[in-house]
């Protein structure tokens, strides 16, 4: 059995808790909010016991932390928790910038623990259905990618509109397209960005255009605006949309140069994060130290990217 502590018991947390809940041999044995309210109510939904304090919560028989708090807070109550001695699953991002995450990744090395950051795209069936196919019926390499959300529905009192919890559509949104296209693009070599900031002191819409070792990507975020969520992925031979929401895949299309249509349909249980939190305990239970498919290294070039359109949109969060 695989013992959790959960640090933060916000919205993220019940959807982890939904995909932790299908998985056999795993358990939430304590959780931590800031808010003690929150994690009353937290616990009396989901069974472990109430702590007052990360400290406490640290103490307690754990085997791996999920910190599942606001992008601020997310490199202390990491650091912590790995030297407490407990394996790490951090929300994206995981740090606020490049320079805490680096010495975050210092600790986690040190500590000899797992620590991996949440980019949930690539453990869904549809993700690796899709890198499956293209092995023996590829579209070529791979150019460029088109991605991007923005979501004008979200109530105004969630924490992407807060700047002093390190909002915004880069950290909130962006994120997630700095992944799709490292993934599929390679290491960035360069970032443009632009970004307004609609009276608020976050980013509200922002786009940026990234070159990377194996081509280009153009890619956006917001708040104010109903945007597709769809993404395009172009090969020499071949392009794939994967159809919205990208960051929950559950349908792709290929379209071949050759006429050829290929759909892919692969939908997933339990909300999605149960195939991260499978992943994650496959690793911690074979001693490994570092996913091979969100590496640190992944880590490091997603929220580098997001650092370089941060400041050229000119958004500079409490501290840095």
């Amino acid at each position: 059995m695989t013992k959790w502590g959960i640090i933060g018991c916000g919205r993220i947390a019940h959807r982890f808790m939904q995909g932790l809940n299908a998985l056999p041999d795993n358990a939430l044995s304590a959780s931590y909010s800031r808010r003690p309210e929150t994690v009353d109510t937290f616990v009396a939904q989901y069974g472990g016991k109430p702590c007052s304090s990360a400290e406490d919560l640290l103490a307690s028989d754990i085997d791996a932390v999920y910190i599942a708090t606001l992008p601020n807070t997310h490199a202390d109550y990491s650091i912590k928790a790995l030297n407490a001695g407990k394996h790490v699953l951090c929300e994206k991002p995981a740090t606020l910038n490049l320079p805490q995450l680096e010495e975050l990744l210092t600790v986690a090395k040190t500590s000899g623990l797992l620590f991996m950051e949440g980019m949930k795209p690539p453990f869904y069936p549809l993700y690796k259905k899709l890198k499956e196919y293209l092995q023996h019926d590829p579209i070529g390499p791979v150019g460029y990618v088109r991605a991007g959300s923005s979501v004008a529905d979200i109530s105004r009192d969630h924490p992407n509109f807060s700047y002093e919890l390190a909002g915004g559509a880069l950290m909130g949104i962006g994120i997630y397209e700095a992944f799709l296209a490292v993934d599929w693009l390679g290491k960035t070599e360069e970032v443009q960005a632009m970004g307004r900031f609609s009276g608020m002191e976050i980013d509200m819409f922002s786009i940026f255009q990234t070159r990377h070792a194996g081509g280009y990507a153009q890619l956006y975020g917001g708040f104010d605006l109903h945007g597709k969520g769809d993404a395009l992925i172009c090969g020499t031979i071949g392009h794939i949309t994967i159809h919205k929401n990208w960051w929950n895949p559950a349908k792709a299309t290929i379209n071949y140069l050759d006429g050829r249509i290929v759909e892919i349909d692969e939908p997933f249980t339990a909300g999605g994060l149960n195939y991260e939190i499978a992943h994650f305990v496959e690793l911690m239970k074979a001693g490994k130290v570092e996913s091979p498919i969100i590496t640190h290294e992944m880590s490091r070039q997603m929220i580098g990217m997001i650092d370089e359109a941060r400041a050229i949109v000119g958004l500079k969060y409490i501290g840095e």
